[in-house]
């Protein structure tokens, strides 16, 4: 583990390599799995603000379960908010482009104009996954590996694209330029002396 500014990032952030493959898994990130798409605190009162902006849209199935259910639900297991699922375990925000890949509304509408909120930072920023204890104020970002991925750590070994770099526009997004500066030099560094030995 690497400490940025008082945040923990896990070597593999900075050593394993990752870049989607949507032509390959279509996106199944937003359909399987137990839980929602974590969301943070500010968060649901963001999806609350902009779901009139978001829901033309959306699927009319998303729709139903968002106004049924609400634009967010808490999972215990998870200990936390995430976006609200369908029966079948897909995230209500769930959308499919003209070739059956799966799309999120929320990012579709921020993609046309209707929003400002381009979609939950722990989408944006999959496959890194925040950890967090607010009671001793940690914080950690590390890698959520998922078979449902190996295309995309097939495709990233073969671009050579570390996570953190595949990922750079959400860190940026939620930490700032200055942090991502910081985190590139620490792996650019670490990176460097595993090549000397």
């Amino acid at each position: 583990m690497f400490i940025i500014q008082e945040i923990l990032v896990s070597d593999d952030v900075l050593r394993e390599q990752f870049l989607c493959k949507l032509d390959a898994c279509k996106g199944a990130c937003c359909w399987e799995g137990d839980f929602g798409a974590p969301l943070e605190d500010e968060e649901l009162e963001t999806l609350r603000q902009v779901y009139g902006e978001v829901k033309p849209f959306l699927r009319p199935a998303g729709i139903e379960a968002l106004e049924e259910k609400g634009l967010f639900t808490w999972f215990d297991k998870m200990d936390g908010f995430g976006t609200t699922l369908l029966e079948d375990g897909a995230c209500a925000y769930l959308t499919f482009d003209e070739k059956g890949i799966a799309k999120c509304g929320i990012e579709k509408a921020w993609e046309a104009g209707a929003t400002n909120f381009r979609k939950p930072i722990s989408c944006h920023l999959y496959p890194v996954r925040v950890a967090r204890n607010e009671a001793v104020g940690f914080e950690a970002l590390n890698y959520d590996r998922w078979d449902i991925c190996s295309p995309a750590c097939q495709a990233g070994q073969a671009a050579q694209l570390p996570i953190y770099r595949f990922v750079k526009e959400a860190i940026v997004r939620k930490y700032g330029e200055a942090f991502y500066t910081e985190l590139d030099a620490v792996a650019t560094d670490l990176l460097k002396k595993e090549k000397r030995t």
